[in-house]
């Protein structure tokens, strides 16, 4: 089967057979040729090469690249050309147009554009060409890579081993393909905190250092890998993706000292550099002041050794194309000690030196950036100025979570505003993915909307594993007209055809995988993880998770034995490996948490979980070493980063397996061979444990509640060894209405558990307030049987729901349900709440739609679009306490404008939540924002109003106040909502 590969977000102008409107680019075995000026860029001249292969890449084919004069043409052999080039810089093209009248006007001057046609007569001797003309020399870059990307060729075939998909011929439609400005002018990626991986990675491929299979020497002075070859391969990934923008390793490495190569090898592929927020004026900090620096990096005692420092940074970049880092922070990226007035000194001698070193007194035309992060954002905050010309790059949280986007006062500023956001962090983590792409939408098409669309710079770590995230990083940024919330999976199920030659039924699946990849491990961040982070006795929480990585994994492995051996190392790469270690690690911590547990219920089983944790913690180990040993370990070292057990902060120095216990397999538990736990129950039966009851003794029978609409539609008993003795069990009830789903069993140490459901099957034969025993009856060779009874309380509410009502019904004391399932959505000046499929913790996100509302308007109470919920309590309540779980954005309209919504419940009057709190000082987050507990880490923000109802049927109003607020879910309590990660699964819709 032949699969046609489409560039992402592009429309389609590559056709892989002829029509009568198709120019041929591969047609019988023959390659059209392809002409460029000898004129042209040196960065075009580089890029039409790789154009080049490519086309041998699809069709083994290998075209002729020509660098001609307009004049030379006529000794060509072929009547039909490619021809290539710039506008203003390519005296073929400007030929052609002269000779062609070819209409440019849709990209001159512009930036970044590009245009494609086939025309007639370009030049002499050549009859039709299809030309590729760019408004500067990334444009015309960016034309061919398009088409590459159309052929069969992906911008990830070597740095994720992406098989190009072949064709006999090729033909590019006669109309083309263009492309006007970028949406964003600078679009780049910031390789930070790359050691372990990329660092040990890069040693060892590029270098010929101890155990290095490459011929460079590690730079001298740092020893960083990070050379001209390693250096020519991310440039040209970066331009296939279409950004143009790099701040540069900085861990342990010096980009313009590392290799003198360097800095004129990114001018020449055409990349802007740059430098991070932490790194003015085009200087590596720490590494070349520890090297050339004279004194502390402390400008308010040291500023004439750091100010000609920063001469020599700008005069080593001004021959090149650069977008400056300016501003300062302290030594170690720690606050600068000194405060507004020493900034505005720092900012004032800085534009000296671009004034200084570029011989002009219009410093404004020189492109600068300030990064405002952290203590640097409050001190704009606090006033201080900053030069209109100087694009104000503004930071997320380091969990995705836009600290600001400029107000409607600073959208008209000469430098504009951007976007530095993380796809590794917050706990120095550079490991598996967890950024939702639906997450990552959500807050940049604000940006966006709010003309933050200067610079945008995407912290990604050590590069890899993070390839689909910078994908779609890089996409927005090029073009956000193209996305929506409502196509986020249409990007990934493009992207997994592209990589994996998949129909497009196998494709959806990996959108799906993706989807809940990035879900699973976005709710609670991996590094974020521990053992009792998902409830081990409520609402089948961790049981759910597990199925739920088991489900994710079982989807990925059988997408990956469908490939062929060639597709497969692409596929390990980017979703099979992640999805293995996610769930190896997510079932890795559940289990030791469910040991822990087991432990304290005396139940044999615990040294099962404690032998499943430890296979599991080393298949983390089995995975990491395919990984490395995948393409005869091309990938060697990259996933070094270590990601288990971490004790603050700062990555572990080792992966640490958590806690486990063991029970002595030989001696039997004190109350006997049995144990019997009951759902819902720290505690264990018979004997004595501190959760059986308060005293901790002599506790009564456990009792199990059956619940009409309960979201399960049944309860277990869990029947346990309590040590080496075999026995059998049986179960006898004393109500038909009952069912059980085994009424006996044999237990052995080999098989030490088993799960016994109790179910109504027709509640119509149960009284309200039934009562039913159970009793559980082991029995041993040389031991006196063993009873337990187990009460069944039925809570049979079918009676109390109307025939004619429509909604969620309340069961055991809760009602949940999803925001997105709301009954009724009412408009309000064409604005509508709207759902964000897939974002978030367990479903979707709904917020006012469109993103910014009426230009950024807010309503009163009340007055807004609003959601109606309609739900039904059964229980005797005079009040319940609506939940509402909501995304954790910032205030990031301003802190005069925070984020805002209002619930109504019948006709009890409406309650306003202005739910983040202010900062704690300029530049800081909330009170409640950070911590192991905190709202970012724990994805999410619960608010508490309390309502006075009467049993019966009841509606939910949700109204907007401010834009951008996103709710997730309800989880309504009437008198019994336990605690858990991600509350209660959704309530019974009748």
């Amino acid at each position: 089967m032949i699969y046609d590969v489409k560039a992402i977000g592009q429309t389609m102008c590559v056709s892989f057979s002829s029509n009568e409107t198709t120019f041929p680019v591969v047609q019988n075995g023959v390659a059209t040729p392809i002409f460029i000026s000898s004129d042209e860029w040196p960065g075009v001249q580089r890029a039409a090469s790789d154009f080049v292969s490519d086309i041998e890449l699809v069709t083994q084919i290998k075209p002729t690249l020509s660098n001609l004069s307009a004049s030379e043409t006529t000794n060509t052999t072929s009547a039909n050309a490619i021809i290539v080039g710039t506008l203003g810089r390519s005296s073929l093209i400007d030929q052609v147009i002269n000779n062609t009248q070819l209409d440019v006007s849709s990209i001159q001057g512009l930036w970044e554009a590009f245009m494609g046609q086939e025309v007639a007569n370009p030049l002499p001797g050549v009859d039709s060409a299809y030309v590729i003309i760019g408004s500067d020399r990334r444009g015309t870059m960016f034309g061919m890579y398009d088409l590459s990307e159309q052929f069969g060729v992906s911008p990830w075939y070597w740095w994720a081993d992406v098989v190009p998909t072949n064709h006999s011929e090729l033909f590019i439609t006669s109309p083309g393909c263009s492309h006007g400005p970028p949406t964003v002018q600078y679009r780049g990626i910031f390789l930070n905190d790359e050691q372990p991986a990329l660092t040990n990675w890069a040693l060892e491929k590029f270098t010929n250092g101890p155990g290095g299979l490459g011929t460079a020497t590690p730079a001298n002075g740092t020893g960083s890998p990070f050379q001209s070859e390693f250096y020519s391969k991310l440039f040209e990934l970066i331009l296939r993706l279409k950004g143009n923008y790099l701040w540069p390793a900085q861990w342990s490495s010096a980009f313009c000292v590392d290799d003198p190569i360097n800095q004129p090898l990114a001018d020449m592929f055409g990349i802007v550099m740059g430098t991070s927020h932490e790194e003015p004026m085009m200087r590596s900090i720490p590494v070349e002041w520890s090297l050339f620096g004279d004194g502390p990096w402390d400008y308010n005692v040291n500023a004439q050794n750091i100010y000609n420092f920063w001469v020599q940074g700008i005069q080593r970049a001004k021959p090149y194309e650069g977008l400056y880092t300016i501003g300062m922070r302290g030594d170690g990226d720690l606050p600068l000690i000194g405060g507004i007035q020493l900034l505005e000194q720092i900012i004032k001698d800085q534009r000296g030196i671009f004034s200084n070193i570029f011989n002009t007194s219009d410093v404004t035309t020189i492109p600068q950036v300030w990064t405002l992060y952290s203590e640097v954002e409050g001190y704009y905050e606090e006033g201080l100025p900053v030069p209109d010309d100087v694009a104000l790059m503004w930071t997320d949280d380091d969990y995705g979570n836009m600290r600001r986007y400029p107000v409607a006062s600073e959208r008209n500023r000469s430098g504009g505003a951007g976007v530095y956001y993380h796809v590794a962090s917050p706990r120095d983590y550079k490991w598996i993915t967890s950024t939702q792409l639906s997450k990552m939408y959500e807050q940049l098409s604000l940006a966006v909307i709010r003309n933050a669309t200067r610079v945008w710079v995407l912290n990604v770590g050590d590069l890899k594993p993070y390839e689909r995230e910078i994908e779609y990083w890089l996409s927005l940024s090029w073009d956000s007209s193209l996305w929506t919330p409502n196509n986020v999976d249409d990007f990934v199920q493009a992207w997994a055809q592209r990589e994996f030659k998949l129909a497009s039924s196998d494709a959806a699946i990996v959108a799906e995988v993706v989807a809940n990849l990035t879900r699973y491990n976005a709710r609670r961040k991996p590094e974020l993880l521990n053992t009792t982070t998902y409830s081990l006795v409520n609402y089948r929480e961790t049981d759910r998770v597990v199925e739920q990585w088991d489900t994710l994994a079982d989807a990925s492995t059988a997408i990956y034995n469908k490939l062929s051996s060639d597709l497969q190392p692409s596929f390990f790469q980017m979703v099979q490996h992640p999805v293995l270690a996610s769930q190896t690690l997510g079932k890795m911590l559940i289990f030791a948490g469910q040991n822990n547990l087991r432990a304290s219920q005396a139940r044999l089983s615990t040294n099962d979980l404690a032998d499943q944790v430890q296979q599991l913690f080393e298949k983390d180990y089995d995975l990491e070493v395919e990984y490395h040993s995948i393409l005869n370990g091309k990938w060697d070292h990259m996933m070094d980063q270590t990601h288990v057990g971490y004790y603050y902060w700062q990555q572990p120095m080792a992966n640490t397996m958590p806690a486990i216990n063991r029970v002595q397999s030989r001696k039997q538990a004190l109350p006997g061979v049995m144990r019997i736990v009951p759902e819902g129950s720290y505690g264990a039966w018979p004997g004595d444990d501190q959760f059986d009851c308060a005293a901790g003794y002599n506790c009564p029978s456990p009792t199990v509640i059956l619940d009409s609409f309960n979201p399960f539609g049944n309860v277990f008993v869990d029947i346990g060894s309590g040590g080496p003795v075999p026995f059998t069990w049986s179960a006898n009830v004393n109500a038909t209405w009952l069912a059980m789903s085994a009424t006996n069993g044999s237990m052995s140490p080999d098989s030490p558990e088993q799960r016994v459901f109790l179910s109504i099957p027709d509640w119509s034969q149960v009284p309200f307030n039934a009562l039913a025993q159970v009793n559980f009856i082991a029995a041993a060779p040389n031991q006196s049987d063993l009873v337990v009874p187990v009460m069944v309380q039925t809570q049979n509410t079918k009676q109390q729901v109307p025939s004619n009502f429509t909604g969620f019904v309340e069961s055991m004391g809760v009602v949940s349900f999803e925001a997105a399932h709301a009954i009724r959505n009412s408009s309000v000046a064409d604005i509508f709440w709207k759902e964000l499929p897939g974002l978030g913790r367990t479903l979707s996100g709904v917020s006012p739609w469109p993103r910014d509302g009426d230009n950024g308007a807010n309503f009163s109470a009340g007055a807004g679009p609003s959601l109606e919920y309609d739900f039904f309590v059964v229980s005797n309540r005079t009040n319940i306490t609506v939940v509402t779980r909501l995304s954790p954005s910032l205030n990031a309209n301003g802190a005069d404008r925070p984020l805002a919504f209002a619930l109504q419940v019948g006709s009890e009057p409406i309650q306003i939540s202005y739910f983040i709190p202010p900062d704690v000082a300029p530049g800081a987050e909330p009170a409640p924002w950070s911590g192991l507990d905190g709202f970012a880490a724990n994805v999410i923000v619960s608010v508490n109003m309390t309502f006075d109802i009467a049993p019966g049927a009841q509606t939910l109003k949700l109204f907007m106040i401010e834009p951008a607020v996103v709710v997730q879910k309800f989880d309504i309590d009437t008198g019994n909502l336990q605690p858990s990660y991600l509350g209660p699964t959704e309530s019974v819709f009748v």
